[in-house]
Order: structure tokens, then C-alpha cells, then sequence
């Protein structure tokens, strides 16, 4: 599979000339059917094994108290997570684009998701400056960008490896720079390493206990589609904050 950075390279490639854009476009697309042939081979038996081990539960419950079902379901739970994440990612630069009220998106996804924050301790804050400019996006893939930041956001600042000393505190915050309209995410959790920054974006690198190492391939991916960049600083111990930049 093509990481995220030879999906740049080839992207640069193609800028060239027209006949490299030919090509390479055709080998792209290529290789997004080939992985979606892999995918869905192996969804359909998947599909019959996970139908038959609830069947089972449905005929046996007892068989739930086992430590071994268990772990299975844990297991088959996390390869459809794998299967669905490889969908999305191999798809992540088909778009659905249509003009969005910039400000009524982002206000309605910080409430959806300080809502999910109402039983924690975590604090939440948006900072959406008023009257930003309508933007052409797929808004159900924006959203699933920005979510899976903000998740993240929340599993660095619940993390029970990461001792602290401070309230943890996750902000979202829009405005425009340059041009661009501007969204970060960021959060005062453990931070990330710096010998691992340069290859966050990669897929399958992850150090999340059952992470599948594709939620920020998919978004650098739908970002990137968009004509945009995600990009994330961090300072161990102080903040990560991750940052989409989007055309207007």
C-alpha cells in the first residue's frame, strides 16, 4: 500500500506535465481498485463469521463467560474497525463537494462533541470566529476529520499512562489566515515524542492500545483531497495541537 507521503510525491508528479498526470492517475486508480478487491473479499467471509458467532451467543449465552469468547469478539471487533478504516482510506480522496455554511457546521460539531464530554472532567472550549465564509466541502468527511482529532484529543487527555498535574483541557478553535480558513484541535495531554512525528501521518503506525494506525492516514487524506494541509506540532508534556488549513 501507498503510504501518505508517496500519495504527496506521486500528487507532486502529477503537477508536472499532463502525460505523467495521465498515468499516474491511472495507476492510482489501479491501486485504490486492487485494495478495494482485497477489502471486500475478505468483508464477505468476515461478514459470515461475525453473523454466526451472534447466532451462537443467541443459542448459547452461557458461552459469553468465557474468557476466550472474549477475547475472539474483541478480536473480530477490531478487524471490522480494520475493514471499515481501509475502506474509508482507500476512498478518502472521493469527494462529494457542495457550498457550507462554515460557522453553523463547526458550532453544531463542538456541541456534539462537548456533549459526549457532560460525565468527565475534561474542559472544552470553541473558538469559532463569527461570520467566517461559506466553504465547498464534503461536509460528512470534514466532519469525520475533525472528529476523530477531537477523539483523539480526549483519549491523550485521558490517558491512565500519562500522569498529570493539570485539568485536562481540549480546545477547538477556526478562524482565517492567509487566505485559508484555519481549524485546530488541540489538547494538553502527554504530547507526542518527537522521533515520532515525522511518520504520525503514515498509515498503520499507531501507539493507541487497539488503534488500527489509519484515523489520521484517512484524515491527512480527505484533507489533502480538499486542496488543504493537516499538520501538528507538539511539546511533550505542554500541548499537541493538530491544524487543518482549507481553501476558501
Amino acid at each position: 500500500m501507498f503510504s501518505a507521503t508517496d500519495y504527496d510525491k506521486l500528487q507532486q508528479i502529477i503537477e508536472e506535465a499532463p502525460w505523467k498526470k495521465e498515468l499516474l492517475t491511472r495507476l492510482l486508480e489501479s491501486h485504490r481498485m486492487e485494495v478495494s478487491a482485497i477489502s471486500h473479499e475478505i468483508r464477505n467471509p468476515f461478514t459470515l463469521i461475525y453473523s454466526t458467532l451472534q447466532m451462537i451467543e443467541g443459542e448459547r449465552p452461557d458461552v459469553t463467560a468465557c474468557t476466550h469468547w472474549q477475547t475472539l469478539r474483541r478480536d473480530m471487533e477490531y478487524m471490522k474497525q480494520l475493514l471499515e478504516e481501509l475502506s474509508s482510506y482507500n476512498n478518502g480522496d472521493h469527494l462529494k463537494l457542495a457550498p457550507m455554511d462554515t460557522n453553523t457546521f463547526l458550532k453544531t460539531l463542538a456541541l456534539s462533541f462537548a456533549s459526549s464530554l457532560v460525565d468527565t472532567d475534561i474542559e472544552f472550549r470553541s473558538e469559532i470566529s463569527p461570520e467566517l465564509p461559506p466553504v465547498t466541502v464534503d461536509g460528512v468527511k470534514l466532519r469525520q476529520v475533525l472528529l476523530n482529532l477531537l477523539g483523539n484529543a480526549r483519549d491523550a487527555v485521558t490517558s491512565a499512562s500519562c500522569p498529570r498535574d493539570h485539568s485536562p483541557s481540549i480546545g477547538l478553535r477556526a478562524h482565517l489566515s492567509g487566505g485559508m480558513l484555519q481549524i485546530t484541535v488541540s489538547d494538553n495531554g502527554c504530547g507526542i515524542p518527537e522521533e515520532e512525528l515525522s511518520h504520525i501521518f503514515q498509515p498503520f503506525v499507531t501507539h493507541k492500545e487497539n488503534g488500527t494506525g489509519l484515523g489520521l492516514a484517512i484524515a491527512r487524506r480527505i484533507v489533502a483531497a480538499h486542496g488543504g494541509t493537516l499538520v501538528v506540532t507538539s511539546a511533550p508534556g505542554v500541548r499537541t495541537v493538530f491544524t487543518v488549513s482549507l481553501p476558501i
